[in-house]
């Protein structure tokens, strides 16, 4: 029964007023295509796909067991794929969101879930179907990363929403 599953994933949700800057500055570039909503802005660190409902408690407590490390992460260069997705990136990508994503990915395998096979690449998702790169676009957002969240993707009529289902904090300097 569809209300049986959930499509969950883990991610660093944007704070609006990062995902309000993004957005303004998105919107100068003058780009064609679909843009991300404001309010699903975020950078995925697991995307689990169709999960069974009843796993979501097993999934908070996984999550609240990991012990990671708040940091800072510079978006500061816009690429894009071969098929169109323009997004932000941070060059280089943190450690602390590396260990992050390991710790993540190690307890969810320990528990049986499946994940996807290719590696892991920080980035914010811009536009869709976008047909070119600007050429003189330089981002620059400094997001100071604080907590990570799982969150389902839901189907209503006005396209695909993000609920945020579950938040933990990161610890400061290795402490609560």
């Amino acid at each position: 029964m569809k209300n049986d599953v959930l499509r969950l994933f883990f991610a660093l949700g944007c704070p609006p007023e990062l995902a309000e800057a993004i957005v303004t500055w998105r919107s100068n570039l003058h780009l064609h295509g679909r843009p991300v909503a404001t309010a699903n802005l975020h950078l995925t660190l697991a995307f689990l796909g169709q999960q069974p409902r009843a796993r979501v408690m097993e999934l908070q407590d996984l999550a609240g067991e990991l012990r990671a490390t708040a940091f800072d992460l510079h978006l500061d260069r816009l690429d894009r794929h071969r098929n169109g997705l323009l997004y932000l990136a941070p060059s280089p990508t943190p450690e602390a969101l590396l260990e992050l994503v390991e710790q993540l990915c190690s307890n969810l395998s320990s528990a049986a879930i499946q994940l996807e096979s290719r590696p892991f690449r920080a980035h914010l998702s811009l536009l869709r179907h976008c047909p070119m790169q600007p050429i003189d676009a330089n981002p620059c957002f400094d997001w100071p990363v604080t907590r990570f969240s799982l969150f389902a993707s839901e189907q209503n009529t006005r396209g695909t929403h993000y609920r945020q289902l579950h938040t933990w904090p990161l610890l400061r300097n290795g402490h609560d």
